[in-house]
C-alpha cells in the first residue's frame, strides 16, 4: 500500500473493527469481520447499536435516510472542510420527513480550517 504510515495504522485498527453491510442483494462480502443486515433494518440493525456503546459509524447518505425515518440516529458527528463544491450529494437529498433539533455536544476547529462537530439529537 503505498499511503502514509499513519494513514496505514489507521486503515488495520478500522479493518479490525466489527463491519456491519445493509444489503437487499448481497450476503458474503470479501472484508474481515463483516456481517451482513437483511431484513427488517431497524430489528437488525438495534442489536450492534445496543452492543456498541460508544456508538455504530453510518456511512452511507442513503442509508442514514433509512435510520433517520426508522428513528435509529441519536447523534451526528460532522467534519465540515472550508471549501465550497458548488454540486454534489446534500446530507438527506430533501428527503428528511421533519426538521431534527440538534443540540451541540462539541466542536473542535483544526488547524487546516476543518471543524469537527458532535451533535445530540432532541428526543
Amino acid at each position: 500500500m503505498d499511503a502514509p504510515p499513519s494513514i496505514r495504522e489507521w486503515a488495520v485498527k478500522l479493518e479490525a473493527k466489527p463491519e456491519y453491510v445493509a444489503s437487499a442483494t448481497r450476503t458474503a462480502f470479501p472484508w474481515t469481520n463483516s456481517h451482513h443486515i437483511g431484513g427488517d433494518l431497524r430489528t437488525n440493525v438495534q442489536g450492534p447499536k445496543d452492543a456498541t456503546p460508544r456508538g455504530v459509524l453510518l456511512g452511507s447518505g442513503k442509508l442514514a435516510i433509512e435510520f433517520d425515518q426508522l428513528d435509529l440516529i441519536d447523534e451526528y458527528k460532522f467534519l465540515v472542510h472550508p471549501k465550497i463544491a458548488g454540486h454534489g450529494p446534500t446530507l438527506y437529498q430533501g428527503r428528511l420527513l421533519r426538521t431534527r433539533q440538534l443540540y451541540l455536544i462539541s466542536a473542535i476547529q483544526f488547524r487546516c480550517g476543518a471543524v469537527a462537530m458532535h451533535y445530540r439529537r432532541e428526543r
